[in-house]
């Protein structure tokens, strides 16, 4: 995504640097457009080496190139972090004496105001009706934080975290193409207990899980997630946390599958020990522990053909963690994909155990006709993923 960062002449302004660093590692183009006063805060060489894109600051430099038409046609989604009390009665009067202020002007990109600022500030009654005259306009202002402010002084004020931010800029830049589909996600590794303190399991964290929900539910979805062996807290989803193959086939049962998009990058075990053991398996002196293991229900093949006798228009999209590269991969990507009976499937190279418990991935993401590769951060993933829902025709 293109996101402008513009900065504004206060304390708080350092702390773009983080936001811009952010903004950069989970794969996002970004440029920054600081005010003159900014940079008495922040040096425009930290914020070209972190968003690699050179700084603009002053209005009347490049004039030919129409900078500021061509920065506000360029983004995405602005976030103006941090704004001063100045700038928000600037932009609500709409003046525009400055490159910033021309291209929030300018710009047709949705955009988030962070306010920063003393308390006696930001409840003066000029600054209240500013910012209610902003948001009337459809510009996003959120409430500043709590907390230490400059001087020795707390209170109301401070600029939030860069990372709430960050996912809040996101937010308002992502469609709300779900708006009104309700979505599953199935998360985690299974475990299959061998005695109460062993078991077999995997190594799936559950990230990929976690930057889905996020992704559906930034675009407006009503979402459940089965979470196995991973904790996610959140207002806005329903959680149901599962242990075992047994639990997640429960938890199905208790749900069921009337969701418009199932999406399942479990890792769930294929076999389990035919018997366990009601307390602590002791060593014998024998060298050997013998287990018989028996399959597992196989659980995506079963969602498939629940969720499509009940709304043959769903959309089902499988995973498939496999040790092989290239044109083998894409292969057994396809194969399994026709053999479960799913709309997608999204096929990724674990050798070596690359992909687990880290924050980047490189998948194919896989229709009956055609393969997209991608690699990025696995919040990238999920967006392409659901991006590949909505041009699953162009996929078959």
């Amino acid at each position: 995504m293109r996101i402008l960062v513009g900065i504004t002449g206060g304390i708080a302004a350092f702390k773009a640097a983080e936001i811009v660093r952010e903004f950069t590692e989970l794969g996002h183009d970004v440029r920054v457009v600081p005010t003159p006063n900014a940079l008495r805060f922040i040096g425009a060489a930290t914020l070209e080496a972190l968003s690699h894109n050179p700084v603009a600051s002053e209005l009347y430099s490049d004039v030919a190139d129409v900078r500021h038409i061509e920065l506000a046609q360029w983004a995405e989604a602005i976030l103006v972090a941090p704004a001063t009390a100045s700038f928000l009665a600037r932009t609500a009067a709409g003046v525009a004496d400055d490159l910033l202020g021309n291209v929030i002007l300018a710009t047709a990109a949705p955009i988030l105001i962070a306010p920063a600022m003393h308390s006696e500030m930001w409840t003066n009654k000029a600054t209240s009706s500013n910012v209610a005259l902003l948001r009337s306009r459809g510009l996003r202002v959120i409430e500043p934080g709590v907390g230490r402010l400059t001087g020795g002084d707390s209170g109301v004020g401070r600029l939030p975290e860069a990372d709430q931010l960050v996912r809040e800029t996101l937010a308002i830049a992502v469609p709300k193409d779900l708006a009104g589909k309700k979505v599953l996600i199935i998360a985690g590794g299974t475990r299959e207990f061998i005695d109460p303190v062993r078991y077999i399991g995997n190594r799936s964290s559950g990230k990929q899980g976690i930057a889905l929900v996020e992704e559906a539910t930034a675009r407006g979805a009503t979402v459940t997630l089965i979470a196995a062996n991973f904790r996610y807290d959140s207002s806005e989803v329903v959680v149901e946390s599962v242990q075992t193959t047994a639990d997640l086939l429960n938890a199905l049962e208790e749900i069921g599958f009337g969701f418009d998009v199932i999406v399942m990058p479990a890792a769930v075990s294929d076999f389990k020990p035919e018997s366990v053991s009601n307390s602590k398996i002791k060593k014998s002196g024998s060298s050997t522990l013998d287990l018989h293991l028996i399959e597992n229900p196989d659980v995506i093949s079963m969602i498939a053909r629940s969720a499509k006798a009940i709304n043959s228009g769903s959309v089902i999209v499988g995973f498939a963690a496999e040790t092989a590269s290239g044109g083998n991969l894409e292969a057994l990507g396809q194969e399994k994909m026709t053999r479960k009976g799913l709309d997608l499937i999204v096929a990724n190279d674990v050798s070596n155990g690359v992909a687990f418990d880290v924050d980047d991935n490189a998948v194919s993401i896989i229709g009956p006709k055609k393969v997209f590769n991608f690699s990025g951060s696995k919040a990238q993933i999920a967006k392409t993923i659901f991006d590949s829902i909505n041009k699953l025709d162009s996929l078959s």
